[in-house]
Protein backbone atom coordinates (compact mmCIF):
# COMPACT_ATOMS: atom_id res chain seq x y z
CA UNK A 1 0.00 0.00 0.00
CA UNK A 2 1.30 3.29 -1.21
CA UNK A 3 0.12 6.66 -0.34
CA UNK A 4 1.17 10.41 -2.08
CA UNK A 5 0.43 13.94 -1.97
CA UNK A 6 -0.02 15.95 -4.94
CA UNK A 7 0.36 19.59 -4.78
CA UNK A 8 -1.19 21.97 -7.32
CA UNK A 9 1.68 22.18 -9.56
CA UNK A 10 1.22 18.19 -9.91
CA UNK A 11 4.51 17.85 -8.34
CA UNK A 12 4.22 14.06 -6.04
CA UNK A 13 5.58 13.65 -2.75
CA UNK A 14 5.88 10.23 -0.79
CA UNK A 15 3.22 10.35 2.60
CA UNK A 16 3.27 6.51 4.07
CA UNK A 17 3.69 3.20 2.39
CA UNK A 18 3.74 0.07 4.21
CA UNK A 19 3.08 -4.37 3.33
CA UNK A 20 -0.61 -5.20 4.03
CA UNK A 21 0.52 -8.64 5.82
CA UNK A 22 -2.10 -11.72 4.77
CA UNK A 23 0.46 -14.49 6.10
CA UNK A 24 -0.40 -15.81 9.70
CA UNK A 25 -3.45 -16.89 11.67
CA UNK A 26 -6.80 -17.58 10.03
CA UNK A 27 -8.03 -18.86 7.43
CA UNK A 28 -8.71 -16.81 4.11
CA UNK A 29 -11.63 -15.28 4.41
CA UNK A 30 -10.86 -14.01 8.17
CA UNK A 31 -7.24 -12.58 6.57
CA UNK A 32 -9.12 -10.80 3.82
CA UNK A 33 -11.60 -9.49 6.70
CA UNK A 34 -8.04 -7.73 8.52
CA UNK A 35 -7.18 -6.46 4.61
CA UNK A 36 -10.71 -4.74 4.72
CA UNK A 37 -10.40 -3.84 8.22
CA UNK A 38 -6.72 -2.62 8.07
CA UNK A 39 -7.27 -0.49 4.84
CA UNK A 40 -10.25 1.18 6.12
CA UNK A 41 -7.83 2.17 9.40
CA UNK A 42 -5.67 3.67 6.91
CA UNK A 43 -8.18 5.61 4.92
CA UNK A 44 -9.35 6.41 8.53
CA UNK A 45 -6.10 7.94 9.44
CA UNK A 46 -4.74 9.38 5.67
CA UNK A 47 -7.91 10.69 4.34
CA UNK A 48 -7.52 9.93 0.70
CA UNK A 49 -9.28 11.54 -1.61
CA UNK A 50 -8.82 8.25 -4.57
CA UNK A 51 -8.08 5.30 -4.67
CA UNK A 52 -5.88 3.65 -7.52
CA UNK A 53 -5.39 -0.13 -7.64
CA UNK A 54 -3.60 -2.31 -10.70
CA UNK A 55 -5.72 -4.55 -12.07
CA UNK A 56 -5.29 -8.12 -11.75
CA UNK A 57 -3.57 -10.35 -14.44
CA UNK A 58 -3.57 -14.36 -14.93
CA UNK A 59 -0.42 -15.85 -14.33
CA UNK A 60 0.65 -19.08 -14.15
CA UNK A 61 -1.42 -20.14 -11.15
CA UNK A 62 -5.17 -19.54 -11.57
CA UNK A 63 -5.04 -20.44 -8.03
CA UNK A 64 -3.04 -17.53 -7.00
CA UNK A 65 -4.65 -15.13 -9.82
CA UNK A 66 -8.19 -16.00 -7.68
CA UNK A 67 -6.79 -15.08 -4.27
CA UNK A 68 -5.39 -11.74 -5.28
CA UNK A 69 -9.03 -10.95 -7.31
CA UNK A 70 -10.02 -11.52 -3.54
CA UNK A 71 -7.45 -9.48 -1.80
CA UNK A 72 -8.82 -6.40 -4.47
CA UNK A 73 -11.93 -7.24 -4.31
CA UNK A 74 -11.54 -6.81 -0.55
CA UNK A 75 -9.75 -3.26 -0.80
CA UNK A 76 -11.74 -1.79 -3.67
CA UNK A 77 -14.49 -2.67 -1.24
CA UNK A 78 -12.61 -0.84 1.62
CA UNK A 79 -12.86 2.56 -0.88
CA UNK A 80 -16.26 2.04 -1.87
CA UNK A 81 -17.63 1.88 1.69
CA UNK A 82 -15.91 5.32 2.02
CA UNK A 83 -17.84 6.47 -0.71
CA UNK A 84 -13.69 7.21 -2.74
CA UNK A 85 -13.87 6.80 -6.48
CA UNK A 86 -11.15 3.86 -7.26
CA UNK A 87 -9.32 3.66 -10.12
CA UNK A 88 -7.71 0.60 -11.75
CA UNK A 89 -4.30 0.29 -14.39
CA UNK A 90 -3.14 -2.47 -16.00
CA UNK A 91 0.94 -3.67 -14.94
CA UNK A 92 1.65 -2.73 -18.45
CA UNK A 93 0.39 0.98 -18.05
CA UNK A 94 1.87 1.34 -14.65
CA UNK A 95 5.50 0.60 -15.90
CA UNK A 96 4.76 3.07 -19.23
CA UNK A 97 3.75 6.08 -16.90
CA UNK A 98 6.52 5.25 -14.37
CA UNK A 99 9.38 4.17 -16.70
CA UNK A 100 8.58 5.05 -19.90
CA UNK A 101 8.46 1.43 -21.36
CA UNK A 102 5.46 -1.10 -20.85
CA UNK A 103 7.54 -4.14 -20.08
CA UNK A 104 10.05 -2.47 -17.68
CA UNK A 105 11.88 -4.47 -15.11
CA UNK A 106 10.40 -4.10 -11.54
CA UNK A 107 14.17 -3.26 -10.66
CA UNK A 108 13.61 -0.41 -13.21
CA UNK A 109 10.04 0.68 -11.68
CA UNK A 110 11.85 0.48 -7.97
CA UNK A 111 14.72 2.70 -9.32
CA UNK A 112 11.83 5.44 -10.57
CA UNK A 113 9.61 5.37 -7.78
CA UNK A 114 12.64 6.32 -5.32
CA UNK A 115 13.71 8.86 -8.10
CA UNK A 116 10.38 10.49 -8.39
CA UNK A 117 9.57 10.40 -4.76
CA UNK A 118 12.85 11.42 -3.56
CA UNK A 119 13.39 7.88 -1.38
CA UNK A 120 16.47 7.20 0.03
CA UNK A 121 17.59 4.16 0.53
CA UNK A 122 16.29 0.16 -1.23
CA UNK A 123 12.69 0.51 -1.58
CA UNK A 124 10.34 -3.03 -1.57
CA UNK A 125 9.13 -4.76 -5.11
CA UNK A 126 5.45 -4.43 -3.40
CA UNK A 127 6.40 -1.03 -1.80
CA UNK A 128 7.20 0.31 -5.20
CA UNK A 129 4.66 -1.01 -7.14
CA UNK A 130 1.80 -0.07 -4.55
CA UNK A 131 3.91 3.59 -5.21
CA UNK A 132 4.15 3.27 -8.94
CA UNK A 133 0.37 2.84 -9.23
CA UNK A 134 -0.12 6.01 -7.62
CA UNK A 135 2.71 7.94 -9.68
CA UNK A 136 0.47 6.83 -12.72
CA UNK A 137 -3.21 7.98 -11.22
CA UNK A 138 -1.07 11.34 -10.50
CA UNK A 139 0.00 11.57 -14.02
CA UNK A 140 -3.70 10.35 -15.81
CA UNK A 141 -5.16 12.79 -13.34
CA UNK A 142 -3.20 15.57 -14.12
CA UNK A 143 -3.86 14.83 -18.07
CA UNK A 144 -7.25 14.34 -17.70
CA UNK A 145 -7.51 17.78 -15.68
CA UNK A 146 -5.02 19.61 -18.51
CA UNK A 147 -7.51 18.07 -21.07
CA UNK A 148 -10.80 19.01 -19.63
CA UNK A 149 -11.86 15.10 -19.75
CA UNK A 150 -12.43 12.10 -17.14
CA UNK A 151 -9.42 10.28 -16.05
CA UNK A 152 -10.49 7.12 -18.47
CA UNK A 153 -10.55 9.38 -21.08
CA UNK A 154 -7.47 10.29 -20.36
CA UNK A 155 -5.70 6.97 -20.48
CA UNK A 156 -8.00 5.75 -23.39
CA UNK A 157 -5.90 5.02 -26.47
CA UNK A 158 -8.86 5.27 -28.92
Amino acid sequence: MGIIDVDAAGRTRHVHHAPLLLLGEGDFALRLKRLLLGLDALIEEYRPQEVAIERVFMGKSADAALKLGHARGAAICAAVLRELPVHEYAAKEIKLAVVGKGAAEKQQVQHMVGLMLSLTGKLQADAADALAVAITHAHVRATAQRLGVSTQQAWSRK
